[in-house]
């Protein structure tokens, strides 16, 4: 018998397909990197299919890549080696609330803005905003962040704890419902930035907040990104508690205006929210004002009615495929480090001047508030010349990220793209985590190709 064979014996019916239309669906995710396709999908309903399917694919020594929305954007679940693409988005129920523990449980195929939706009556959310609608447990397997990082901390800050099914196809917990532990090696924060290398997430229990008493948003303009950097940093030296501060640069606001109909004018700008009751907020805002005039800010409006605050954030979110609407059958490359937020300014300057002096189709966005930017690059993947061009812009970027103290990747993880770079940010520390790989993962079947070969 066939491990194909045996998948479809052991499995419920229909679970396993190999439709040349699903495989292409999930050999590919929303990078420039090149599509490889799986031999099967494997779409599981419970953590017993899970289960079931890696203890046979340890088996035949079959490689497994976990696939849930496949919005990544560093070609995490492309299966370079093929294998099964095991699809959890079947697994997408809310298990538990807790509103008392601030507290929810959660299958890995849950998006974001599902458990927002559910949490609403409960006077709850949660916080983590990549801007894709991403599932919960890709979410936890890049660490990803976002936009409300500054105030609320990334995956890794939100996750209590995982239910994980090991290679071999055994479960275990890594962590507990307390608020802390000094117990045992912290495993929860070794699982989630693992990118499916080292088990499928089957639960999460993740942190919930309270919803705000008042949000208010806010567009500051200026004549350049420095203006923008410069503010995002004095705002946070003064200790304002903003939720979330964004920098755009000319080129996306432009794109934005013609992508969502939105007429903002076409200068670099800073996006920022803030959380609290009304009197502090007034407060808070004032100054902030006062910080961004002191830097040349030629703009500051309020969005504070919810409709312009969503569709503040909307313009935020679509930035990406506004840009790429411009440059229709190019791929999207998009650079993601994170420098130390005194590093910030000279980072994004130079990265809007690489950009400029290079000619490429580019431009600069970013989580300013915690020193993660990027720069989007249209790419035309068919033109050799082209992807290099691009790749050693990246390249630069990470050179100057990791020169100064900062990382590779803030929040897209490394997947295919960011390989490269593993040993020259990490050291002798890249020989610690092969060997934990190992250890957890001996026939190397779990996303091979990713992270750290």
């Amino acid at each position: 018998m066939t491990w194909m064979e045996e998948l479809k014996t052991r499995l419920p019916k229909d679970a396993v397909s190999v439709n040349p239309t699903i495989l292409e669906q999930h050999g590919r995710d929303e990078s420039y990197h090149a599509p490889h396709n799986p031999d099967a999908v494997v779409f599981a309903k419970s953590r017993d299919d899970v289960v079931e399917v890696m203890r046979i694919a340890a088996k035949y020594r079959v490689p497994v890549i976990p696939f849930a929305i496949g919005s990544s954007v560093e070609g995490h679940v492309i299966p370079v080696q093929g294998g099964i693409s095991l699809d959890v988005t079947a697994m997408n129920q809310i298990l538990e609330i807790r509103p008392e523990d601030f507290l929810v449980r959660v299958q890995p195929g849950v998006t974001r803005t599902q458990l927002n939706r559910a949490l609403k009556p409960y006077g709850l959310f949660f916080p983590v905003d990549p801007g894709a609608d991403a599932s919960l447990g890709g979410m936890a397997a890049t660490n990803a962040s976002g936009t409300t990082t500054v105030r609320y901390g990334t995956m890794r800050d939100q996750v209590r704890d995982l239910e994980v099914v090991l290679p071999g196809g055994e479960v275990i917990h890594t962590g507990s419902l307390a608020a802390k532990s000094s117990s045992g090696y912290h495993l929860t924060g070794l699982f989630v930035g693992s990118e499916g290398t080292l088990g499928v997430f089957t639960e999460l229990w993740l942190r919930v907040y309270g919803l705000p008493e008042r949000v208010m948003a806010i567009r500051a303009e200026f004549p350049d990104v420095s203006g923008c950097v410069k503010t995002a940093t004095a705002v946070l030296g003064a200790g304002i508690p903003v939720a979330r501060m964004e920098l755009v640069d000319e080129r996306i606001i432009e794109a934005v205006n013609a992508y969502k109909g939105t007429s903002y004018p076409k200068v670099p700008t800073l996006f920022l929210e803030f959380h609290g009751n009304p009197e502090g907020l007034e407060r808070d805002v004032q100054t902030a004002r006062e910080l961004a005039e002191e830097e040349g800010c030629l703009g500051f409006a309020f969005d504070s009615d919810e409709e312009s605050r969503q569709q503040l954030w909307e313009a935020r979110h679509s930035a990406a495929r506004a840009f790429m609407a411009q440059y229709p059958g190019r791929g999207m490359m998009t650079t993601d480090v994170c420098v130390p937020i005194s590093k910030m300014a000279q980072a994004v300057t130079d990265a809007r001047e690489l950009l400029d002096r290079q000619g490429v189709y580019g431009a600069v966005l970013g989580h300013i508030g915690d020193g993660n930017y990027h720069a989007l690059i249209a790419v035309d993947t068919k033109d050799p010349e082209d992807v290099a061009r691009a790749e050693a812009i990246n390249e630069q970027l990470v050179e100057y990220a990791l020169a100064c103290g900062g990382t590779c990747t803030g929040e897209h993880g490394v997947g295919l793209g960011k390989r490269k770079y593993q040993e020259k940010e990490h050291g002798r520390a890249l020989q610690v985590m092969k060997a934990i790989r190992s250890a957890l993962d001996p026939l190397g079947i779990m996303n091979p190709g990713k992270l750290i070969d």
